[in-house]
């Protein structure tokens, strides 16, 4: 033996390392440098004995860091003296079967699903592979992992799989330490896996008759990796139109699956790191900037930009490869509704959606959406965490001192268990908005929570009583409960993905929050570190004539701006010439303009808000560009749109200090009355709505860096966070990034977690674990 004494050694490796031909891997390096031994996973975790001489000792644990398998992600390689029977010279490696100590079971970790691999999409397309065709086709480094996993350890037993015996192929494959899949627990072929079935047909005959409904226009539901989907062809205006009424969704923009780079190309303009986001094990959907001349406008109405990905399993790539054509790929689910993840429920929500239904015999065992992606500035921007990067965990700055969950928001609902320095952030779910939405989140959780062994005594939640979350979280059983401003979340859920743990000055723009003053805010700019906050800048106030249904009609909340607009000073007027105010309203319904104007005069059901978004929207009816939105964020939408790419100066704006009749004293605050004001005048002259959108950008970036700056005169941090759902306006986050950093600030946003409400869990979960350290 070459490298001195033989050595022996126990090695615990901590991460996603399950799941992702991690055991192959450690077999493989192994027996390359001549050690005996063997490898298992135990909970969450990968234990190994190795022995052999010390060099060869110390190369195998320096390559567990460093050559670890492409889904796999290493946090902690321990190395201490063997615990077991250290194993003979020239007994080789093995690997052993699964352990399960309860005791240790909180550190567990649940793999995300990976795309099909180029290598397994080689044997799909090759005739002379017994995996010709195969949908379900996969190896250790690709296909389903957290949508088939029952209980950890992973292995086949406790998946979606424990009803497929192997075939004698498969076993052997599955027994080999030198095939490529090696131990990989969702393995199967025709003869032994999973199968599609079609009306009474199986197999490629329910493949081909499914094709060819969407071949001649019509809709097919498809049982997916973590629930249903709808397709159809993309290129098809009518089925287009067809889909969108009968699933209840008139504007927003649909997905679009393309077969490989080649159609990217065809129907956006994609940057080279673009072009990277595409082919990654994650499969995301990535908002690209779409050719005009690609003519799928009805995929993607009101935007210039349009969501493509690629195809993620082995049964997206048939599809593709035989239809040859992009296909709208979207959520199996009605408006407002979960995700189908079975027959029964598919048939149920969908029945009156699809033309047939593409189903296949392996349950969906945890439901996943597709994850959102867009480049932003150096980095990624996620939108949706969903399939491919959820459940990971993310780190917490301060570490979790007991358990928690973090209860999330209503919107774009996530939730987070964290335990220790991690967390772990749910799938993207759905608004809170039925009874069959919050039934999805309770069943997420306690699957989730059972996987990863998390056992919450604590739960962080948003003040707002009135959220299904906040309900939830205070109905949880014998936990201490820690509410979390909703303005606070978002810039801790930034702070945090960064590492902070000291102060930052957070500029928090969304659309509504429960301030902690009983108001509603949403264009905040705060000083705060993981435990707390102080608000030192807000935008005025305007009434939210009908609550709720305000923030559908953006007319309504151009009303409010108009004719209730928070005066700058004690008894003054809004600022709005009557006459202008006038010229709006006498273009919207007579009978709804005077209702409208009759309780914002009378205060009747008209909450105040300091809101960003509900600017926006005001912005974009003034403006003629929508007035009734059918999903939340269409306003904005349109006003960004509407700019294009045009570069005018700012519109008028004034900053001023809150006076002593507010309990705010003191705070800077935005007056956006000028800048409307000169919306409208700017309309009544005829300057064209492109140039007037774009001046409204330039004008809240720089009323923002007024707010920001100022703050930091006066001792506030100058690393500042950008934070909360209306920075996924590309404009808007480009030009207060620009006058931010201009001024000499140091500008941090959210990466790996949604900027939004669907990153609002992760924000809550780092406050409530540094609040209840710094108790302790």
């Amino acid at each position: 033996m070459n490298g001195g004494e033989r050595v022996a050694r126990g090695i615990e490796v901590s991460g996603t390392v399950q799941g992702v031909g991690f055991r192959p891997f450690v077999h493989r390096t192994a027996s390359a440098l001549g050690l005996d031994g063997w490898v298992r996973n135990v909970d969450g975790r990968v234990l190994v004995t190795v022995a052999g001489s010390a060099a060869s000792v110390r190369a195998f644990t320096d390559r567990l860091h460093r050559d670890a398998p492409p889904l796999a992600r290493v946090t902690d390689v321990r190395v201490g003296p063997a615990d077991s029977a250290v194993p003979r010279p020239g007994s080789g490696f093995t690997v052993r079967g699964s352990r399960s100590r309860r005791a240790r079971a909180a550190s567990r970790q649940v793999p995300p699903d990976a795309a099909t691999c180029p290598t397994c999409v080689r044997e799909l397309f090759s005739p002379g592979d017994r995996r010709h065709r195969y949908p379900f086709t996969n190896c250790a480094d690709c296909g389903p992992r957290a949508t088939v996993i029952a209980a950890l350890p992973y292995d086949r037993e406790r998946t979606a799989m424990r009803g497929f015996p192997l075939c004698a192929d498969c076993a052997r494959e599955y027994h080999d330490p030198a095939d490529r899949r090696f131990h990989a627990e969702p393995l199967a072929c025709p003869r032994c896996g999973p199968r599609l079935t079609w009306d009474g047909l199986r197999g490629e005959e329910a493949l081909r008759a499914a094709e060819a409904v969407v071949d001649g226009g019509g809709i097919v539901a498809l049982k997916g990796l973590g629930g249903y989907q709808l397709v159809c062809d993309a290129t098809r205006a009518e089925t287009v139109a067809t889909l969108r009424r009968r699933k209840h969704r008139p504007d927003k923009p649909f997905a679009v699956m393309v077969r490989d780079l080649g159609q990217v190309r065809a129907l956006a303009r994609a940057t080279s790191y673009e072009r990277a986001l595409l082919p990654s094990p994650a499969r995301p959907v990535v908002l690209l900037a779409a050719r005009t001349s690609a003519m799928l406008t009805g995929v993607h109405p009101g935007t210039p930009r349009i969501g493509l990905f690629l195809p993620t399993t082995g049964l997206h790539h048939l599809l593709l490869r035989d239809l040859d054509r992009p296909l709208v790929v979207t959520s199996g689910n009605l408006a407002g509704e979960p995700l189908a993840t079975d027959a029964e429920s598919a048939r149920a929500a969908l029945g009156s959606v699809a033309d047939g239904f593409l189903d296949h015999d392996r349950p969906v065992l945890a439901r996943y959406d597709d994850s959102v992606v867009r480049a932003s500035g150096r980095g990624t921007a996620t939108l949706r965490r969903a399939r491919g990067h959820a459940p990971a965990p993310l780190p917490l700055p301060s570490p979790a001192p007991v358990p928690l969950v973090a209860a999330g928001a209503q919107s774009k609902h996530t939730f987070a268990l964290a335990q220790g320095g991690l967390a772990y952030l749910s799938p993207h779910i759905g608004d809170l908005e039925s009874a069959r939405t919050l039934d999805a989140f309770t069943r997420t959780y306690a699957d989730l929570s059972r996987l990863t062994g998390i056992a919450p005594r604590a739960v962080a939640h948003d003040p707002h009583p009135e959220y299904l979350s906040t309900r939830w979280a205070r109905a949880l059983p014998g936990v201490r409960r820690v509410p979390v401003q909703h303005h606070h979340a978002h810039i801790a859920a930034c702070a945090a993905e960064h590492g902070l743990r000291t102060a930052v000055t957070g500029v928090a723009y969304d659309g509504l929050g429960l301030g902690d003053d009983g108001t509603l805010w949403g264009g905040e700019v705060l000083v705060a570190d993981l435990t707390g906050y102080r608000r030192v800048a807000r935008f005025a106030t305007a009434p939210l004539p009908g609550g709720a249904a305000a923030v559908r009609h953006p007319a309504r909340m151009a009303l409010g701006h108009l004719y209730g607009a928070e005066p700058p000073d004690p008894g003054g007027a809004p600022g709005v010439p009557p006459a202008l105010a006038e010229t709006f309203a006498a273009r919207l319904d007579p009978r709804e303009a005077d209702v409208v104007r009759a309780m914002i005069a009378r205060d009747l059901n008209c909450p105040r808000a300091s809101s960003a978004g509900r600017l926006f929207d005001t912005a974009a009816s003034l403006l003629g560009l929508c007035d009734t939105v059918s999903y939340e964020g269409q306003a904005a939408v349109a006003l960004e749109t509407a700019a294009g790419e045009a570069r005018p100066g700012a519109l008028p704006w004034h900053v001023h200090r809150a006076h002593r009749a507010h309990r705010d004293d003191g705070l800077a605050v935005f007056d956006p009355v000028p800048t409307l004001v000169a919306l409208l005048e700017g309309r009544a002259a005829g300057r064209p709505v492109r140039e007037l959108a774009a001046a409204f950008h330039t004008t809240l970036a720089q009323a923002t860096r007024a707010l920001v700056t100022a703050a930091v005169d006066e001792g506030a941090p100058e690393t500042v966070c950008l934070a909360g759902g209306c920075f996924q306006n590309r404009r808007l986050l480009a030009e207060v990034r620009q006058e931010l950093r201009a001024a000499g600030l140091r500008v941090l946003t959210n990466h790996a977690v949604p900027c939004g409400d669907g990153g609002l869990s992760y924000g809550q979960a780092a406050v409530a674990a540094a609040r209840l350290t710094a108790e302790e």
